[in-house]
């Protein structure tokens, strides 16, 4: 099974956020620092904090922070709740499979899919920005961003 780049960039973007404490990320930094397009961040970022994993502030003193919720998530749960549960394959799409009346390949791709998911449930984000990931995340910076104790 193959993650949507959706996903994908929601999962970066949580984990980024999962290393970052207190100090708030604007969006634009965030999707700089995990190298995506604006755009797309703000869309994840949308809906992240729909999910509560991450709380979104305007203005002064804004910015993006991980919220409990977001810190104690299994990834199985975001995942299922990004993915959605459509099925792996599209038996009903245009054109119906002819064999979608008798298929035994629709059920074992399905419990396929719930491996998947149930294998990332165990995975809490907190264990994702462990050593050596967390460093990694953390000397991302945005591009010609100046060190704070240099200025």
């Amino acid at each position: 099974m193959r993650l949507t780049a959706f996903t994908d960039l929601s999962l970066r973007i949580v984990m980024r956020l999962a290393v970052a404490g207190s100090e708030p990320l604007t969006t634009r930094e965030v999707a700089d620092m995990v190298a995506a397009p604006y755009t797309h961040a703000a869309k994840a970022v949308a809906r992240l904090s729909g999910l509560g994993l991450v709380e979104a502030r305007r203005g002064r003193g804004g910015g993006l922070r991980l919220t409990e919720a977001g810190r104690s998530a299994s990834v199985g749960w975001i995942v299922r709740r990004l993915e959605g549960a459509e099925d792996v394959v599209g038996c009903e799409d245009g054109p119906p499979c002819p064999l979608r009346s008798a298929c035994r390949l629709r059920s074992a791709l399905r419990e396929a899919q719930e491996a998947f998911f149930s294998s990332l449930d165990a995975v809490p984000v907190e264990s994702l920005v462990a050593s050596p990931t967390g460093p990694v995340l953390l000397a991302l910076k945005p591009p010609g961003s100046v060190p704070k104790n240099t200025v």
